[in-house]
């Protein structure tokens, strides 16, 4: 009975996502064979603006996150534009809030980051495009939100590309995971966001 109870609450409740959930080639050595109680690490980058941003600017929020690089041609692109339709989409949701972080943040200064920001609809209360210490992020992608493929060290040849936009919830919990480039996954984060508020 408590069996059928745990499948039927599954399709219902949105899933709370460890390290073996994940494929073991996107989660670090470090942490594989996790199982439970995962939430992602604090952070501290600078946003578009020079602020410094930190785990406390998104407590007890709801967010989506995702790793881009201001020069990028191809996908990011792509994913910014859909992070601008879900920022819109949330706008009157305070308690929603989006997070870019730079792979490359030797070349994305702040000031490459204000123009990119205003080039993409950036609502600077709602949406952080930020830049760091690149081993801080590139340890934050393969440690937390288990968004890169490849092993690295976060130095000079290291370098992270990915399509997902990852959804974190108010616990710090990652809820989902969804292909930043395609509209139908838009339409799943969406609605996925949208239950999390009802929580």
């Amino acid at each position: 009975m408590v069996a059928m109870y745990l499948l039927v609450d599954k399709k219902t409740e949105l899933p709370i996502f460890n390290p073996t959930d994940f494929n073991p080639e996107l989660v670090d050595i470090t942490i594989q064979g996790i199982n439970e109680n995962h939430t992602v690490s604090d952070f501290e980058l600078i946003n578009q603006n020079g602020k410094v941003i930190t785990q406390t600017d998104y407590d007890n929020k709801i967010y989506v996150t995702d790793f881009f690089f201001t020069r990028c041609p191809s996908i990011c692109p792509i994913m910014s534009n859909n992070m601008e339709k879900l920022q819109n989409i949330f706008l009157k949701e305070n308690e929603v809030m989006f997070l870019s972080m730079s792979v490359t943040p030797e070349m994305d200064s702040v000031p490459v980051l204000k123009k990119y920001a205003e080039k993409n609809g950036v609502i600077d209360t709602k949406w952080n495009i930020t830049t760091g210490d690149k081993k801080h992020i590139y340890n934050l992608a393969r440690k937390s939100y288990f968004a890169a493929v490849d092993q690295g060290d976060g130095g000079l040849q290291d370098f992270i590309h990915t399509p997902n936009f990852i959804l974190v919830d108010r616990k710090k919990r990652i809820r989902g995971v969804y292909d930043g480039t395609k509209e139908e996954e838009m339409n799943r984060i969406t609605q996925d966001i949208k239950r999390l508020l009802k929580i």
